[in-house]
């Protein structure tokens, strides 16, 4: 039996997804579908405390397989009357704005966590990605010729986004946590990987839900590339090159109990839910003249994760 997903679920547009293109996007759905496997074998391996980064990447994956087994199976666009290069309507994939809501600020938060920027600034770099992602799937719903000023706002968004990377880039070794020089070299590096995959989603863009210059099945073949470069490979690149880092440094671990291992003892308010965990080292009172001070002592028992 072949590939009868266009069968069950036929075209809803007059430039729609050819049987090859769902074939297309079946094969990149199996390649999200065998690295979502290998990084959760990854991230059970990988001692608790250590697995931010892991989690996020499950994260990633976990939405894009979604979306690309909702595509091959011709679900989740809608038929939208093109502007340019001939009449009727062309299928815009909603489904591909709902993956891109989720992992775009979830790529940018993975980078910009192990790097030195504030918060401030990791807090509007990743803002602007959503915005970069409403600009595109409105801009691709709009029917007249203005939806190239949602296209200029999204640039606008990508532009802050470069201007981030591009801290990162020439001021990464005054900004980088100092997890070691490998470490480092390996975090610019994804940045500059990152920025330019980025860089080539507005051309495809361009080329197809906003000029119909290419055809459904070519636009798929485009982005389901830069989905596979932007996801699995940049994810198991950056993950491969932290194994490294000393986690702590990032500030990142939760003061919460896991059950296992030497930890700090909580006290009876943190027991009772009305008093915050605390670490070893740390005051569990109230601060100010003549309140009591004491310090958590490490004990047999929960740990840090």
């Amino acid at each position: 039996m072949g590939n009868q997903a266009l069968d069950v679920n036929p075209p809803n547009a007059d430039y729609n997804l050819s049987t090859h293109g769902s074939s297309w996007l079946w094969a990149v759905f199996s390649l999200f579908a065998v690295s979502l496997l290998a990084i959760t074998a990854w991230t059970i391996v990988t001692p608790r405390g250590t697995r931010l980064f892991h989690h996020i990447a499950i994260v990633v994956i976990t939405t894009g397989a979604i979306a690309y087994f909702s595509m091959a199976s011709d679900l989740g666009a809608t038929p939208i009357p093109v502007e340019f290069r001939g009449n009727g309507t062309r299928q815009i994939w909603y489904v591909r704005y709902i993956q891109w809501f989720i992992t775009f600020p979830l790529l940018l938060l993975e980078l910009l966590l192990a790097s030195g920027l504030s918060l401030s600034d990791i807090f509007t770099a990743i803002f602007m990605s959503i915005v970069l992602v409403i600009m595109g799937l409105v801009g691709a719903l709009v029917t007249s010729s203005y939806k190239w000023g949602y296209y200029v706002f999204g640039l606008f968004a990508l532009g802050y986004i470069w201007y981030v990377q591009y801290v990162l880039l020439w001021h990464g070794p005054r900004t980088t946590v100092a997890a070691g020089g490998a470490v480092r070299s390996g975090h610019r590096l994804s940045s500059f990987y990152l920025s330019f995959l980025l860089l080539l989603y507005p051309i495809a863009w361009a080329c197809s839900q906003g000029g119909n210059v290419i055809s459904v099945t070519s636009e798929m073949i485009w982005y389901g590339i830069l989905d596979l470069l932007a996801g699995p490979v940049f994810l198991f690149f950056f993950l491969t090159k932290l194994r490294g880092a000393e986690h702590p440094a990032y500030g990142l671990q939760s003061g919460k109990y896991t059950g296992n291992g030497v930890g700090v003892a909580p006290t009876t308010a943190q027991r009772n839910g009305v008093a915050p965990a605390t670490t070893a080292g740390s005051s569990t009172g109230p601060v100010g003249a003549g309140a009591p001070f004491t310090t958590g002592a490490p004990v047999a028992g929960p740990t840090a994760v």
